[in-house]
Formats: C-alpha cells, structure tokens, sequence
C-alpha cells in the first residue's frame, strides 16, 4: 500500500527534526528547507538539502559513520 502524501505540517515538523539532529552534530545546513515546488507535485513531501561547503559534508559523513552499526 503506498504512503499517504505527508501534510504540510509533516514536512515541516519533519525539517524541523532533521535540523535538530544536525545541530547534534555541530552540523548545518543553511538551504535545508521543505522544497514547496514539489509539495504538489508528483514527489510531494520531497526535502531540499541544499548545498554545503566541504566541511560540512566532511562532518555530516562522519556523523554518519560514526552512527552505522559495525
């Protein structure tokens, strides 16, 4: 059965959360927003993570190792 496209208030919260566990991390993502050209669209709910600099992928990549299990 498909998933039922997010509410608005979802994806918000959703952004909300991811940026959260970012800042965690000393992580951020200044274009991390709900991408509102797709809310309507075909890929409704979809997460613009925008872009960042090397450090910051550096970091988030680390964050992620570091939480993968073994």
């Amino acid at each position: 059965m498909p998933h039922p496209r997010p509410q608005e208030d979802d994806l918000t919260r959703c952004v909300d959360e991811l940026r959260a566990a970012l800042a965690v991390h000393g992580i951020t993502l200044p274009s991390l927003r709900a991408d509102p050209l797709t809310y309507h669209g075909a890929y409704a709910g979809l997460v613009a993570l925008g872009s960042c600099n090397s450090d910051t992928a550096r970091a988030l990549t680390a964050a992620l190792r570091k939480a993968a299990p073994a």
